[in-house]
C-alpha cells in the first residue's frame, strides 16, 4: 500500500464506530471519527434516564475522553450528509461550515438508526421516541410533569387522562420502559404527592404482535407478560395503533385518553444506502458482503444497525453486540490489509444472548437453548450492562446508584429541566405533558 499514512474515516461514535476505532489503535494510520454528538451513548440504559433512575452523565461519555490515549485518532464534531465514492470523500456539516469534504482511504459507516413510525410520521408530534439523551430528558420531563399537572388540576375527572401513560411497541425498549414507569409511580412517587395517588397511574403497553418480546422464546415472553401484569401494566396485543393525537391514541376503534404517549415500536436506518447508491433490504439497511464491505467497494465497510447481513439464513439482529463485533472486525481487517497480512475469514457473529429487564429485580435471559427468568437473570443483566459501560468511573457510579435505588426506591434524577434555546420540533397543546426536544 506504499509508505503514505492512510486515512481511515469512521462515521458514528456508537458501539460499532468506537469498536472500529479501538481496533486501529496500534495501526499506522490516521483515524478520523465523525459524530454529530460529542458523546458515546450507552443506549441499552437510555430508558433509565427517561424514568429517573440514572442521570444523562451516567450513560454518556465524551468520545474525546474515551479515545484520549489513542494518538492516531482525531474526533470531529459534525454531521455527515453524503459520500462521494468516486472521489473517496465524505461531506460534513460542522458548526460553522457545511458540505466540508473529508477524504478517506478506508471508510467505516456506523451511523445507527432513528425512529420509524411505519409511514405515519404525523405520530411523531405526539409520541416521541427514545434514541438520544435529549429524547430521554424530554420524556422524563413529560412523565414528571404529568404528575405535577395532576397535582395542580382542580377537576378530579382530568386526573385519569393526565396519569395515563401509553407506550406503543412491546419489544425490549417498550417492556423495560413500561415496567420502569410502573416501579417509579408505585415505589418512588407514592408518598410525595398530597392531592393525587401516583399508584393510581394507568400504564398501557400496545403492540400489533401477538406477544411481548417477540424475539425471545414463548416461555420467556409469557414470563415477561405475567411480570408486567403484576406491576399493573395493561398489555394490549394484536392490534396496531390507528391514530395518535393530543388526546391520546385510538386502537381497534377504542379511544385511550392520555397526555403522555411514548413511541417504542420501530427503527429506521440512516441514509447510508442512499449515500452509497448501494443495494439495501426492505428496511433500507445496506446489504453487505461477508467481510462487511459494500459490493464493488472493498474500501467501504458498513457495520451495526445500518448494515444488513444474513447468517444461517436469518438477518443479524440490531443489537449492541452485533455492532461491537462488526466494528472490531472491520478495524482488524483494515489493519491486516495495510500490514500486508492475509485477510480475515468471513465475519461470523457470536451470539452471547439476549436480555431484558422487567421491573425491579426481574429479567429474562436467553442464550441459545439456555433460558432464565427472575432475580438471578436480573443480576446477570446488571453485571453485563456494567461491564459494557465505556468508562470505569461510570461502572462505579451506576452500580452504586442501582444499589441505592434497589434498597431505598430513591431515584438518581427527578428534575424537570427545560433547556433554554431548545424549541419543540412539533409543538403540542398546552395540555400536553410531553416536551419533544430537537437534538442536533
Amino acid at each position: 500500500m506504499g509508505d503514505r499514512i492512510h486515512h481511515v474515516v469512521i462515521v458514528g461514535g456508537g458501539f460499532g464506530g468506537l469498536a472500529a476505532a479501538k481496533a486501529l489503535k496500534n495501526t499506522t494510520v490516521h483515524v478520523s471519527l465523525i459524530d454529530r454528538s460529542n458523546h458515546h451513548l450507552f443506549q441499552p440504559l437510555l430508558y433509565q434516564v427517561a424514568t429517573s433512575v440514572l442521570t444523562p452523565g451516567q450513560i454518556g461519555s465524551p468520545i474525546r475522553n474515551i479515545l484520549r490515549r489513542q494518538l492516531n485518532t482525531t474526533v470531529v464534531l459534525g454531521e455527515v450528509t453524503g459520500v462521494d465514492v468516486e472521489n473517496k470523500c465524505v461531506f460534513v456539516d460542522g458548526t460553522d461550515r457545511s458540505g466540508v469534504p473529508i477524504p478517506y482511504d478506508f471508510l467505516v459507516l456506523a451511523t445507527g438508526v432513528t425512529h420509524s413510525y411505519f409511514g405515519h410520521d404525523e405520530f411523531a408530534a405526539h409520541a416521541p421516541g427514545l434514541k438520544t439523551l435529549a429524547d430521554a430528558v424530554a420524556i422524563r420531563n413529560g412523565i414528571l410533569q404529568a404528575f405535577e399537572q395532576a397535582e395542580a388540576e382542580e377537576d378530579p375527572s382530568r386526573h385519569r387522562d393526565l396519569l395515563t401513560f401509553v407506550l406503543v411497541g412491546a419489544g425490549p425498549t417498550g417492556v423495560e420502559m413500561a415496567s420502569a414507569i410502573a416501579v417509579l409511580v408505585r415505589n418512588t412517587l407514592k408518598s410525595e404527592f398530597r392531592r393525587i395517588d401516583p399508584a393510581s397511574a394507568r400504564i398501557v403497553l400496545f403492540d400489533a404482535a401477538p406477544r411481548v418480546l417477540g424475539t425471545f422464546s414463548e416461555r420467556l415472553s409469557a414470563a415477561a407478560a405475567k411480570r408486567l401484569e403484576s406491576l399493573g401494566v395493561q398489555v394490549r396485543l394484536g392490534h396496531a395503533v390507528d391514530q395518535i393525537d393530543t388526546d391520546g391514541v385510538i386502537v381497534a376503534g377504542e379511544r385511550i385518553c392520555s397526555k403522555t404517549v411514548i413511541w417504542t415500536a420501530g427503527v429506521a436506518p440512516s441514509a447510508a444506502g442512499k449515500w452509497l447508491k448501494a443495494p439495501t433490504d426492505r428496511a433500507g439497511r445496506v446489504r453487505i458482503q461477508n467481510d462487511l464491505s459494500v459490493t464493488g467497494h472493498p474500501d467501504i465497510f458498513v457495520v451495526g444497525d445500518t448494515a444488513s447481513l444474513d447468517q444461517d439464513g436469518r438477518p443479524l439482529p440490531g443489537v449492541a453486540q452485533v455492532a461491537i463485533q462488526q466494528g472490531r472486525y472491520a478495524g482488524k481487517l483494515i489493519h491486516r490489509t495495510l500490514a500486508g497480512q492475509p485477510a480475515l475469514p468471513p465475519f461470523r457473529y457470536f451470539d452471547k444472548g439476549n436480555m431484558a429487564v422487567v421491573g425491579k429485580g426481574f429479567a429474562v435471559l436467553q442464550s441459545g437453548q439456555f433460558q432464565m427468568s427472575g432475580f438471578i437473570a436480573w443480576l446477570a443483566w446488571a453485571a453485563v450492562h456494567l461491564q459494557f459501560l465505556a468508562q470505569s468511573s461510570l461502572r462505579v457510579s451506576v452500580f452504586l446508584q442501582w444499589v441505592w435505588t434497589y434498597l431505598t426506591g430513591q431515584r438518581g434524577s427527578r428534575l424537570i429541566v427545560k433547556h433554554r434555546g431548545c424549541t419543540p420540533k412539533h409543538p403540542k397543546s398546552e395540555d400536553s405533558a410531553v416536551v419533544t426536544v430537537v437534538n442536533k
